[in-house]
């Protein structure tokens, strides 16, 4: 899905190539900032219980709470959403007349228009999904972690495959490497907003590298095996992602690539026809389907986390009796992200949980000058390489990415061409849980003075 927007925004296959690394490089010096804290304390619970030994408790419950209401939900959301899409390649999902997609607007002030009934029928699908794999992870921790690990292989050949499939197909043309956009050419301002616009679609692709922070208290061997899970995982995402883009480049054009609404299916369909089209369009679904299961794997233990601190519902920090799996944080995560899918775009989900992501990516590696400073003896198994270096520069890129594209949203909005500031949105559910600290944490204390 990435490829085609990111396209559409820099109208340079060069341009598109760069932003690729570039944010994968950045995702690297994130993951291993965040590397050093998960060997220091390696419990369930992941970033939420590394901020409150930064930060204190306020800020720890505040990045939990925005991880429930914006970036692992949403995550889990745009990820099936893209499964929901090449659904469409077999079959036509309905969807309503503009009229009807229309009848239900949710005006927010400052923030835009909502349309839950806007492409109803890839929203659907998505909702099944998402039910379908919160099932499979409340019955069965173990299979679902083995369910991923046989998806995950799978996935990789199937890359390979489409990858290389389509570089030696002879069926492309390799000038679409440098042939820029005859329509899309921006230029000053406008091309560094393009580049960060990209950006945050890129560092979508590459999300999901903090989840293992998440269930670091059930793995083996933490100290040795999250520092290097993560750098494995990152490089190979960003060798797959920039293989598989080049590609796509060598079947198509920059400007067809820009307007393709299923990019991997269409590439294929020139390689090989219609049965080839179809085929990437299947490992599509099989490898997204994977993704979201890893991914609802993962994140609801942060809600489970806050609720055996207090912090969250109680309900939500029980433990299944039969199951032994937090299936109560499973179907509340499973409820919200469906709100979620009703909620926006593609797009929209996408830009919100990258913004609001990136806010505490920034926070928790500054976290490490905290930790060096407040910790100094503290045992570290891991220590971050260059460091001052790579903290820092993560740092920093994280405020200069937050400032521009919080502009972006703004100037798009006002200009009419979008009609919602996916920023702001992420902002305002994230503040929603600033009383709802309040609130917990009075009825915690009135728990332990009773």
């Amino acid at each position: 899905m990435k490829p085609a927007s990111m396209a559409a925004q820099l109208g340079s296959p060069q341009l598109l190539i760069a932003v690729w690394i570039g944010a994968g490089i950045i995702t690297l010096f994130g993951a291993l900032s965040n590397a050093e804290v998960a060997t220091m304390f390696p419990e369930t619970g992941g970033q939420y219980v590394f901020f409150q030994k930064m930060y204190g408790d306020f800020i720890a419950f505040l990045y939990g709470w925005a991880g429930f209401a914006v970036f692992n939900t949403a995550g889990v959301a745009s990820i099936a959403y893209v499964l929901g899409t090449y659904v469409e390649y077999f079959i036509h999902l309905p969807r309503l007349p503009l009229e009807l997609e229309k009848s239900i607007d949710i005006f927010i002030p400052l923030i835009g228009h909502i349309l839950p009934l806007e492409n109803i029928g890839v929203k659907g699908i998505t909702i099944v999904v998402v039910i379908l794999v919160s099932y499979i992870n409340s019955r069965s921790a173990k299979l679902g972690g083995n369910i991923n690990v046989i998806i995950t292989i799978l996935k990789l050949v199937a890359i390979g495959m489409v990858v290389f499939g389509l570089l030696f197909s002879g069926a492309g043309d390799g000038d679409h490497f440098f042939q820029h956009s005859s329509i899309i050419n921006p230029k000053g301002l406008a091309l560094l907003g393009a580049i960060v616009a990209a950006t945050s679609g890129a560092f979508w692709g590459y999300d999901g590298w903090n989840n293992i922070g998440f269930v670091a208290g059930e793995i083996n061997q933490p100290q040795k095996n999250i520092p290097k899970s993560l750098f494995l995982g990152v490089v190979t995402c960003i060798i797959v992602y920039v293989l598989i883009t080049l590609a796509y480049l060598y079947m198509l054009p920059i400007d067809a690539l820009a307007t393709s609404t299923m990019v991997a299916s269409d590439a294929m369909k020139i390689a090989f026809g219609s049965i080839g089209g179809g085929i990437i369009a299947l490992i599509v679904i099989l490898s997204t389907f994977g993704t979201t299961h890893s991914n609802v794997l993962a994140t609801a233990r942060v809600s489970f986390a806050m609720a055996v601190d207090g912090n969250f519902f109680r309900t939500l920090g029980k433990v299944h009796p039969r199951y032994e799996t937090p299936s109560n944080a499973i179907w509340i995560h499973c409820l919200w992200t469906s709100a979620l899918v009703l909620s926006g775009s593609f797009d929209t989900l996408t830009d919100m949980l990258i913004f609001v992501s990136y806010l505490f990516y920034g926070m928790s590696a500054f976290g490490i000058f905290i930790l060096r400073k407040k910790m100094p003896d503290a045992p570290r198994p891991y220590k971050v390489w260059g460091y001052p270096i790579v903290p820092g520069v993560f740092v920093l890129f994280s405020v200069f990415f937050l400032v521009i594209t919080l502009i972006n949203d703004i100037h798009n909005y006002i200009s009419g061409k979008s009609i919602l500031i996916n920023s702001l949105l992420g902002i305002l559910l994230t503040c929603i849980g600033i009383p709802l600290y309040w609130y917990f944490n009075k009825i915690k204390n009135r728990t332990r003075i009773v």
